[in-house]
């Protein structure tokens, strides 16, 4: 159902119908740039930076239930790549279309008694208010569909390294020599014997050493 908070015309995602006036057929295009509103986009993941351009292209037709609202926002979002974790750029352009209903017209454009008599269906229904729509909740909706759920900074980003987190996009050749587990053990003890046989060797020649010097 229509909010009962009233719009503010002054805010830059609230537009005015009123030189359309309630004729169907009649149309309005309208160009905007607005500041992106806060969390505007998948939030965590990429979006459009809060108070960053947005570029609005509109189409505003009368239809006789209301105002059928057609458009597109161009604006530069930012995430981090899913796979390398690098800062991530891509162009948005997400397009949209909705009806603005009039509060006191069914859907076939006849004025009821009691508007909002049918509280299932306004519900999923924008509508005007004083020849006012708020564009906020499309854009948003319009803008989320838009962007990537995982973004990547390139399409074969190979990502990190699983064992010490390195970027393999800079070290192409990155690896590390794979150990079986059921050898660690052996290679230990291999390694505990050749460091005795070094200490009885040193021992051995410390030993010829003093009796030289005697």
């Amino acid at each position: 159902m229509a909010s009962k908070a009233r719009l503010d015309h002054r805010n830059p995602l609230v537009f005015d119908t009123h030189e359309l006036g309630r004729r169907p057929g009649a149309l309005q295009r309208l160009t905007r740039s607005i500041p992106a509103p806060k969390d505007f986009g998948v939030q965590g993941v990429v979006g459009v930076p809060e108070g960053a351009p947005v570029e609005l292209e509109l189409r505003l037709e009368s239809v006789m239930e209301g105002v059928l609202v057609t458009g597109t926002a161009r604006a530069q979002a930012e995430g981090e790549c899913v796979r390398c974790l690098e800062p991530v750029e891509l162009e948005l352009d997400a397009d949209f279309q909705e009806m603005f209903s009039y509060p006191d017209a069914d859907d076939r454009g006849r004025v009821i008694a009691e508007p909002g008599d049918d509280a299932e269906d306004d519900e999923d229904r924008l509508f005007l208010e004083d020849g006012l729509f708020d564009l906020e909740p499309v854009l948003r909706d319009a803008v989320v569909l838009a962007l990537p759920m995982q973004p990547v900074c390139r399409e074969d980003c190979p990502g990190l390294c699983s064992e010490c987190g390195a970027r393999l996009a800079d070290d192409p050749g990155h690896h590390h020599d794979a150990v079986d587990i059921r050898w660690a053990a052996l290679q230990g003890l291999a390694g505990s014997l050749e460091d005795g046989e070094k200490d009885e060797m040193s021992g051995a020649e410390a030993g010829v050493d003093e009796k030289q010097e005697k």
